[in-house]
């Protein structure tokens, strides 16, 4: 097996144009596991940990630019404010050591159906910026996965960054697990509300984690923005019923078909309350400021 470390973003594109068939390295929390199980022999690592460009973030014009290489950790840390939805799902990766190695940017490449982050960038719009050097595009969440382990990203592509939307409303995420850390999602689920914007999508319970459509769109009809009273509870209902619909799951050693279904649900119900509660304190401090 080739180790190849390139020292810039370039120098990586040219790698990857030169030897499509590199696996790209950046923290290692998938790839080494597949590696130490002998799941996968690649000819070639193609290791980006050393690539500055692929380590930053930046804020302009209400969005964010995650780059591809900053782990979990740094999300945590210094995005909780900008991105809760992303840092709250980044809070349930692993444990800290994963956190501390772990990127978003592997977590797209490796497309599990089950990662963390997907719903959260679903929900957000988020956009992934993927690079060759051919040149850069972006692609909408909803148009990156194509099913588990397969994405969009061409063979000679790297992702190189996720645009995302600066907080304008209230996210949240929660998954259901097999214990309380350390675990692969049975299902999860993430919500944005952003004034007459609704995002819903769930992983772990189809062939791609996937947006909630219908339910986002009867949400976006059916709340009462201009009023700051709970929900009725037949809205949420139904509302948790068209998430658990969207759900194409299957069952596995995890969990069965119909306990992710039941468990989209409760998570949705649980979810709206949350975010509506969340959409009005904001509200409440801006109409104040």
């Amino acid at each position: 097996m080739e180790f190849v470390r390139p020292a810039s973003l370039a120098e990586a594109l040219a790698v990857r144009a030169h030897r499509p068939e590199a696996v790209p390295l950046a923290g290692g929390t998938d790839v080494m596991v597949e590696l130490n199980f002998d799941r996968r022999r690649p000819e070639t690592l193609l290791d980006l940990t050393g690539i500055e460009e692929l380590a930053t973030v930046s804020v302009a014009d209400g969005q964010v630019r995650l780059g591809a290489g900053v782990p979990y950790a740094r999300v945590i840390d210094e995005l909780g404010g900008r991105l809760p939805g992303l840092a709250a799902a980044s809070r349930t990766v692993g444990s800290p050591q994963i956190r501390n190695r772990g990127t978003v940017g592997g977590n797209l490449g490796a497309a599990s159906p089950a990662g963390d982050t997907h719903p959260v960038l679903l929900a957000s719009g988020a956009r992934m910026e993927l690079a060759s050097v051919r040149g850069s595009r972006l692609v909408a969440a909803e148009r990156f996965y194509l099913g588990p382990g397969r994405t969009v990203l061409a063979p000679d592509e790297l992702i190189t960054a996720v645009h995302l939307p600066a907080l304008s409303g209230a996210e949240q995420f929660s998954k259901v697990g097999t214990r309380n850390a350390m675990v692969i999602a049975v299902c999860s689920l993430a919500l944005v509300l952003r004034p007459h914007y609704v995002g819903a999508a769930f992983g772990s319970a189809g062939p791609v984690p996937r947006r909630a459509e219908e339910a986002e769109r009867f949400l976006t009809t059916e709340l009462p923005w201009d009023d700051p009273a709970p929900l009725p509870d037949t809205l949420v209902e139904r509302f948790g019923a068209l998430v658990a619909g969207a759900a194409d799951p299957i069952d596995d050693v995890r969990g069965t078909a119909d306990y992710r279904r039941h468990a989209l649900a409760v998570l949705a119900r649980r979810a709206l309350t949350w975010a509506w509660r969340d959409h009005w304190n904001r509200e409440g401090v801006r109409s104040c400021a």
